[in-house]
């Protein structure tokens, strides 16, 4: 392996989100998650989780040293029709069980059908809990709007109302993460000042899978931008890829997810 291989597998790790979004997860599989983010090449950014694992999660990590590991989890999740009230209680009860990022799925059936302002009402709603508390990353199921136009809409609507990153996917449908709305959403980004981080997620089950978005990213937004601030990769079977072509590999990952 070169300097240049090393590098990037360590960049690529310190990118992710390993991810755990299971119907059958138990506490074993989230600890065994959490073992599995303290990888051979640093740490990961974060682990997502469900919420009712999210102070497990916390209290893991920061058991084996891995205090700088953030704890993701999801609301609104995976459909995005939950009603607005129950979507905050699933967010206060989140940030009080130490969630450091929320990942919000947007109501994106509402956009579909015309309405803009549910999502942006919900957006807005969802960061006035989380501001300087967590991390607010919005789900626009960009495989779902097909309709790049609306993934365009879907973009400015969130990041309007105060969005931190925005996300392709929930990895719960059959189009997930894709160049092209990733692309998109990229090119919203840099347009309202490359504040606002990215995230994709889904299908990414290799190392050239994932440098497709982060040359996106570096094209559209500058070589210096990607950080784990600003992107992101949503996927856990990449890192047994990243591991592979390390040289350090270990066994598959048990708990799946994205």
């Amino acid at each position: 392996m070169t300097d240049t291989d090393d590098m990037l597998a360590r960049r690529v790790v310190a990118l992710l989100d390993l991810t755990s979004l299971n119907v059958d997860d138990d506490e074993a599989r989230i600890d065994a998650l959490c073992h599995r983010a303290l990888t051979p090449l640093g740490p990961v950014a974060a682990v997502c989780v469900y919420p009712r694992f999210v102070a497990l999660a916390r209290r893991t990590l920061d058991a084996l040293g891995g205090a700088q590991v953030r704890v993701a989890t999801v609301c609104n999740f995976p459909g995005g029709e939950a009603m607005p009230d129950a979507v905050l209680a699933e967010v206060d009860a989140a940030l009080e069980a130490g969630a450091d990022e929320i990942d919000l799925v947007y109501p994106y059936r509402t956009l579909m059908a015309g309405d803009e302002a549910a999502g942006s009402a919900l957006v807005g709603a969802v960061k006035a809990r989380c501001q300087d508390r967590a991390l607010l990353k919005v789900i626009l199921e960009t495989g779902e709007l097909r309709d790049l136009l609306l993934v365009r809409r879907a973009s400015e609507a969130a990041i309007a109302a105060g969005a931190d990153f925005i996300k392709t996917s929930t990895g719960k449908v059959p189009v997930n993460a894709t160049a092209a709305a990733a692309e998109v959403m990229l090119d919203v980004i840099a347009a309202t000042g490359g504040r606002v981080g990215f995230k994709p997620a889904g299908g990414m089950r290799s190392v050239p899978d994932a440098l497709v978005y982060l040359w996106l990213a570096e094209r559209l937004l500058g070589s210096d931008w990607p950080s784990p601030m600003h992107l992101r990769f949503g996927a856990s079977s990449l890192l047994d890829d990243v591991l592979r072509r390390a040289g350090v590999g270990g066994d598959a990952l048990a708990a799946g997810g994205y």
